[in-house]
């Protein structure tokens, strides 16, 4: 019997994002994708029984599920540090750098490790994430580049931008995420539509004022926009204190801007359909998961130039020029109107976004998981 633990915390970061989903989705399906013989069990840092209970529903016929005795902070400090192993042996693959990187001897007990590498903001935009984030991520990274067995990246952008930070040699391995399998129409949709009170056009948009997303950027562009037109941002929570002071030293009003939190798949899938536009102006990124779900429903999505949206959207999206920066917002706006008012080119956006986005699957991905783990 072959086992394959999966270090899954990421799953129940409390931020959740796309590096949360991706944990789940790619968990799910290399379960499914499972060679005979093959089994998954993972590993979770101290979590409460409502957790263990969402990991059981949403990774059904795990193998089993390792709980630390450590909370999720006590753990990323013990891993900083090469301290604390994960019960079993043999392959082990981490969805993000939150890894237990230390000696192991893969040539003669089959040891062996593999982590993700989602993107290089920390070296690029350390500011994003904070001082102490930052750093981790940085002393992660250096374990990987002396422990790790593969270095899974999720786009050749982010693959190339490893190549100034450390020598990874011929063990990273490029292997792409998907649209979320959980994001599906429900059968009420007018009804959930209703409750949420969503306007009558509205552009959609995930984060907040981190610098490397450009959602300030997005906000200056309502005003060279029709006044009818609201900016839906998933994420921040109703009444953020700092979207509030933005918009009042922007002089934007304040209902042009309405701040839905964090929102269940079903909920997110309803938005998403009735969106007239998803736009992401992030600055720096490394591949872009919510792009290729706004690819999947089909609606026109704007997105920035940052090379990982490009390799990722190809040619599906509407493109704008980061630089120079003090013309992305009325950029932002060009791309976002062409969409509004061409009805035409806003159907063809419709057709190439579903196409583009048949091109990812989270069975491919899982395969390649697989297959990666073989190879070693």
């Amino acid at each position: 019997m072959t086992t394959l633990r999966v270090i899954i915390d990421e799953m129940l970061s409390p931020t959740p994002g796309s590096i949360a989903r991706y944990s789940e989705e790619l968990t799910r399906e290399l379960i499914n994708a499972a060679p005979t013989n093959c089994y998954v069990e993972a590993f979770v840092s101290a979590s409460t029984e409502a957790e263990y209970d969402l990991i059981a529903d949403r990774l059904p016929n795990l193998a089993k599920l390792h709980k630390s005795a450590l909370s999720r902070r006590e753990l990323r400090a013990s891993w900083q540090h090469g301290f604390t192993k994960v019960p079993g042996q043999g392959m082990l693959h981490a969805t993000s750098l939150m890894a237990p990187l230390r000696r192991h001897d893969r040539l003669n007990r089959g040891e062996q490790i593999a982590v993700t590498v989602h993107d290089v903001v920390a070296w690029t935009r350390p500011e994003s994430l904070g001082s102490r984030q930052a750093s981790w991520a940085r002393a992660m990274l250096k374990r990987a580049e002396k422990y790790a067995d593969a270095i899974v990246v999720p786009s050749h952008t982010v693959a190339q931008q490893l190549e100034g930070i450390a020598n990874f040699g011929d063990r990273v391995r490029v292997i792409s995420g998907a649209a979320s399998a959980s994001l599906r129409i429900p059968e009420n949709i007018d009804e959930r539509a209703n409750e949420l009170d969503l306007p009558q056009r509205f552009l959609l948009a995930i984060g907040g004022l981190d610098p490397h997303r450009g959602i300030d950027h997005l906000i200056r562009a309502l005003r060279e926009l029709d006044d009818d037109v609201v900016l839906l941002l998933v994420g921040p929570e109703p009444g953020d204190a700092a979207i509030a002071e933005f918009l009042d030293a922007e002089n934007i009003s304040a209902d042009r801007v309405r701040c839905m939190g964090t929102i269940t798949n079903d909920d997110l899938s309803v938005v998403f359909d009735h969106a007239s536009a998803f736009v992401y102006p992030n600055l720096d990124v490394g591949f872009g998961m919510p792009v290729l779900e706004a690819l999947s429903f089909g609606i026109p999505v704007v997105h920035s130039d940052a090379p990982a949206l490009l390799e990722l959207a190809a040619d599906a999206g509407v493109v704008v020029e980061r630089e120079p920066g003090e013309g992305y917002s009325e950029a932002l706006a060009e791309g976002i109107s062409r969409v509004l008012n061409d009805a035409p080119f806003a159907e063809r956006l419709f057709y190439a976004g579903q196409d583009r986005a048949r091109a990812f699957s989270w069975r491919m991905s899982a395969e390649k998981v697989w297959q990666l783990h073989a190879d070693l």
